[in-house]
């Protein structure tokens, strides 16, 4: 009897520079705000200003903050999608081959793509690793793990193979009770470890413009419903939590309140110890590591709190719990294969 191709799986992520230099952000900055996912002002108004002013201040900035938060192994965040493809291959075994691929660098989607196809694969997994839906976000990798598997770049481009693999797109698992344990045991794993207990928790998401969700992406509700479930399954009274809505770019309104205008009056309100978690970003990567461990922690600072008294929590990352309701998920939506 012959033997089975394995069932692929693709770990989808926005992605990362290769390096902390302009040189390496400039390119990755290009590529992730031409998409009309991201932004989605018409390209005549936008690709000007994008390849003006942007690109020629931006990636240097950027690259700052990269430096900052890089490490020995390079990029937290290929470091720790990383790790997680290997956790995840592990657990899955031999019937799965799980690799990564990244919307906006490499290791690309095409790559990932490509790595599964050699390997006779014909039936894939998209795990997009965003438990809320976006459009700027699971919209991305799902346009690009399209195009991948079609191998082409748009509808009119041209054709480079025959055999398209059969896809199934991971839906979102905002509510999802493994998602919701898993960062319960990491929350008090981790408050496990502090000297004294926090007297207040802000649960961060990365925000999008409001526009964006007055016509039609459910992110924001599918936001406030893992809070609602995380706080919960916590046990914490309503005054002592709340959700806030990081990382504003523009001049547009985005959602709210603002993460970093809730962190500077923490003080004012009495907070003397806040925790903060993003349970919309499972990787730790720029937004988590220096926009809140770094960032967040001075803008409590500066509202009057102490720095020392700020904490902030990392990412699910590879936790074993997370890894778990992963593993349980992929098969669930392999079931018929």
């Amino acid at each position: 009897m012959n033997k089975q191709p394995p069932i692929g799986v693709i770990l989808a992520q926005i992605g990362t520079p290769t390096a902390p230099t302009a040189k390496a952000v400039r390119p990755y900055l290009k590529r992730f705000l031409s998409d009309r996912r991201i932004i989605d002002y018409s390209p005549m108004l936008w690709q000007p200003l994008l390849r003006g002013v942007i690109l020629r201040t931006r990636p240097r900035r950027s690259a700052e903050l990269y430096r900052q938060i890089w490490t020995t192994e390079g990029s937290p965040l290929l470091f720790h999608s990383l790790a997680q493809r290997s956790g995840l291959q592990a657990l899955l075994g031999s019937r799965y081959q799980v690799e990564l691929g990244l919307a906006y660098s490499e290791p690309s989607m095409e790559q990932a793509m490509s790595a599964l196809e050699a390997n006779g694969v014909t039936r894939i997994i998209i795990v997009p690793l965003f438990p809320q839906y976006s459009s700027t976000t699971t919209a991305s990798v799902f346009d690009q793990a399209s195009f991948a598997a079609l191998g082409r770049q748009s509808s009119t481009g041209p054709v480079t193979k025959r055999l398209i693999p059969a896809l199934r797109f991971m839906d979102a698992y905002y509510n999802e009770p493994g998602y919701i344990s898993a960062m319960k045991s990491h929350l008090l794993q981790q408050i496990e470890l502090l000297s004294s207990n926090p007297d207040f928790f802000v649960l961060t998401f990365h925000g999008i413009p409001k526009r964006y969700a007055d016509t039609g992406d459910p992110y924001p509700e599918q936001c406030m419903e893992t809070a609602r479930l995380l706080a919960s399954a916590m046990n914490w009274e309503p005054e002592r939590w709340q959700l806030t809505f990081q990382s504003r770019f523009g001049r547009e309104e985005w959602v709210g309140p603002s993460t970093a205008d809730v962190l500077g009056k923490l003080a004012g309100r009495g907070i003397h110890k806040p925790l903060i978690f993003s349970p919309g970003l499972v990787t730790d990567c720029l937004e988590t590591l220096h926009e809140l461990a770094i960032e967040g922690r001075e803008q409590f600072e500066a509202g009057g709190g102490h720095a020392e008294d700020f904490t902030a929590i990392p990412c699910l990352n590879n936790h074993e719990d997370w890894l778990h309701f992963l593993t349980q998920h992929v098969e669930r939506n392999a079931m018929g294969w």
